[in-house]
């Protein structure tokens, strides 16, 4: 019971268990991390250099990449870093105070990215339903105004007022809010309720409007009477529908699945896949599957030849 703690010692550092229970894996582990975490650094700085230097990618599209690049940095540096540094000390904890802030800054980067893949979404709308007002919609300022709406819009701090006394041991590689609550030996009703609130109001407005611009994306396409029009416009915005899906995929998933018993596991798995991975494989995919970024990064290369 979460009162039965009130006589216990209080709990002033948890111990993230990560992927403790695989001992022999540990140096495989600290390398595979330190690997997607460089990787991830790169990619998403090279896409944000792109942005900012080529002038042919001074469009709407391009500037919100930028800025989910720039999410994506920060996401990964939230979890990683302190991964690594497990992983080579050998210390697992962290202090109460360090995992709330941990958690609170991942759940802002997480709804900054609900929101700004929504704008993202709006924008090929625009562009591929109302091309004709499309350049006078999505001017500078409009833009700007949706990218900051989307950072802002994540600021709204909801105050976790928990006591925790007993088991200090998280079974996660992350402060992630289940596993933190389950610790609390005082009641976490309204905690509950508060984020269920938070989470259903950001849930609510940015996935209808990226569902819904998806439906007229697509039905739009199929109207396209030749099927080298279907395929253009399609592959404007097929990277970001991969992205999307990806993202809104995983992440329900996690937070469907019970973080108990024998589902423990693959919840863990699915977590790794939407805190870690997915910050590596975006600009990957944007990339690849990008003509404009690719002739980008063949501009910049013979400059950068230039500085070795």
């Amino acid at each position: 019971m979460k009162g039965e703690g009130k006589n216990q010692t209080s709990v002033t550092e948890f111990i993230l268990m990560g992927f403790g229970n695989l001992p022999e894996l540990q140096i495989l582990f600290s390398l595979l991390f330190l690997v997607i975490y460089i990787a991830t650094i790169a990619a998403n700085t090279l896409i944000v250099a792109l942005v900012v230097t080529d002038q042919h990618l001074h469009t709407p599209m391009y500037f919100f990449l930028g800025n989910l690049s720039c999410l994506e940095i920060c996401c990964n540096s939230t979890i990683l870093p302190r991964m690594l540094a497990s992983f080579l000390t050998g210390d697992r904890t962290i202090s109460v105070t360090g995992c709330i802030l941990q958690f609170y800054l991942f759940g802002f980067l997480v709804t900054t990215e609900c929101y700004l893949l929504a704008v993202m979404s709006y924008d090929r709308y625009l562009a591929i339903c109302k091309p004709l007002h499309y350049v006078t919609r999505m001017n500078g300022r409009f833009c700007i105004q949706l990218a900051g709406g989307s950072w802002l819009s994540s600021f709204i701090v909801l105050t976790i007022l928990m006591s925790f006394c007993g088991t200090n041991e998280i079974d996660h590689f992350f402060c992630d809010l289940t596993p933190v609550t389950n610790l609390s030996c005082s009641d976490t009703s309204l905690v509950t309720l508060a984020t269920l609130i938070f989470t259903s109001i950001n849930m609510i407005v940015p996935l209808p409007l990226t569902l819904a611009s998806y439906v007229y994306i697509i039905s739009t396409i199929l109207r396209i009477p030749s099927t080298t029009g279907k395929q253009k416009a399609f592959s404007t915005c097929s990277s970001h529908l991969i992205v999307v899906t990806v993202f809104y995929g995983t992440l329900i998933t996690v937070y469907m699945l019970p973080n108990t018993g024998a589902l423990r596991a693959p919840n863990k798995v699915f977590s790794f896949f939407y805190t870690v991975l997915t910050p590596l494989i975006n600009p990957f995919i944007y990339s690849l599957k990008n003509k404009e970024v690719n002739e980008a990064l063949w501009r910049i290369l013979p400059k950068c030849r230039l500085f070795l």
